[in-house]
């Protein structure tokens, strides 16, 4: 249900202040006045401003008077101005902000409360794109899938199977559970430099409920009717069964450098492909253990060549080049899912990342 936000629309203006230029450096080709589209982000806006894009919280820090930092709404208008000699933004509602209505039993007019949903504001980052992996792909254990139901067939042997459909799978029903969650096991990842085991991916499927279990079989090999409820792509054979895991998810992101150092590589991507570009969602080598946190920013580096320096005769390590920024939104023990945000070049697997 959507929540309904209140905010006075007697207020013509919010003003939202930015930290010192020395402390937040603007963008030199940024806009003296910005009128929010449909399809923007705080994080896009931010980067019309800021030279750091993943700075935007020090811009949006509002004031008291409303509720919500990040009801930012299309029609919106922000103008940069200064005030003894520092930069602020201005917000400024659109048409749909306030209006004045005749108040009851009197000619005079009086001020509106604007009412706005939320999902008519502005997101901090694009959310459809990682939509299906802010709660169901996981990484899990590289054993996670042994001795696992597995999908054997669909109604009329069918091998292909989608919402609304009957699968038959195969396994252990010893303690059967009302719905699973259907995956297909992924690529099992291991740190480059240390060697160590970090995980497996398990990319969500479908969801399934449990229809009917056969008696007469062996335990361990019982078969279960069940109905198909949710795909995010189809099923297909030898797909797996697991528990739905309930993980709670932040709906807002708050992007930020992480606290304390950290250095890793891109392991993977979505779908197995090898060249990486904006808003992909990709795998890194390091997680909770390494402190890091949904909303962390990260910087992509393509690593430097090694190049023959002919008058000394050695051989010498190029610098790694700057090459795009993502953001960690879902974390797990010894690794995360990211998402690019910027890519200033096409990126790959094994780059570098590192605070930004």
């Amino acid at each position: 249900m959507k929540k309904i936000i209140l905010a006075a629309a007697a207020l013509l203006a919010v003003t939202f202040g930015i930290q010192a230029q020395d402390q937040v450096p603007l963008n030199p080709d940024h806009p003296d006045v910005y009128v929010v589209q449909r399809g923007d982000t705080l994080w896009d806006i931010s980067g019309q401003f800021l030279a750091q894009p993943w700075q935007w919280p020090e811009i949006w820090q509002v004031n008291p008077q409303v509720e919500n930092p990040h009801l930012i709404y299309p029609g919106d208008r922000l103008r940069l101005v200064y005030v003894e000699g520092q930069p602020q933004l201005h917000l400024e509602r659109g048409p749909r902000a306030y209006r004045l209505t005749p108040a009851s039993g009197s000619s005079s007019l009086h001020p509106q409360v604007r009412r706005e949903a939320v999902g008519e504001a502005i997101p901090a980052i694009p959310l459809d794109a990682i939509n299906a992996f802010l709660s169901r792909t996981r990484i899990v254990a590289p054993d996670a899938f042994e001795g696992t139901p597995y999908v054997i067939s669909g109604s009329d042997n069918h091998i292909l199977m989608g919402a609304g459909d009957k699968i038959y799978a195969r396994g252990d029903f010893r303690v059967p559970l009302a719905a699973y969650g259907v995956y297909r096991p992924g690529p099992i990842y291991a740190d480059p430099l240390t060697g160590e085991t970090l995980g497996r991916q398990a990319l969500d499927v479908g969801s399934v409920d449990l229809f009917q279990l056969d008696p007469d079989r062996r335990e361990e090999f019982a078969i279960a009717t069940l109905e198909v409820t949710r795909t995010a792509r189809e099923i297909r054979l030898e797909d797996r069964l697991l528990p739905v895991e309930e993980r709670s998810i932040a709906a807002m992101f708050q992007p930020g450098a992480p606290a304390v150092p950290v250095e890793g590589v891109i392991l993977g991507v979505d779908e197995g492909v090898t060249q990486i570009g904006k808003y992909d969602v990709v795998v890194v080598n390091r997680g909770e253990r390494e402190a890091l946190q949904p909303g962390h920013v990260l910087a992509i580096y393509k690593r430097g060549a090694t190049v023959r320096d002919r008058i000394e005769r050695e051989s010498v390590k190029l610098p790694d080049e700057y090459a795009g920024v993502l953001m960690v939104f879902r974390t797990f023990e010894k690794m995360s899912l990211a998402l690019v945000l910027e890519a200033e070049r096409p990126l790959a697997v094994m780059d570098l990342v590192r605070n930004p």
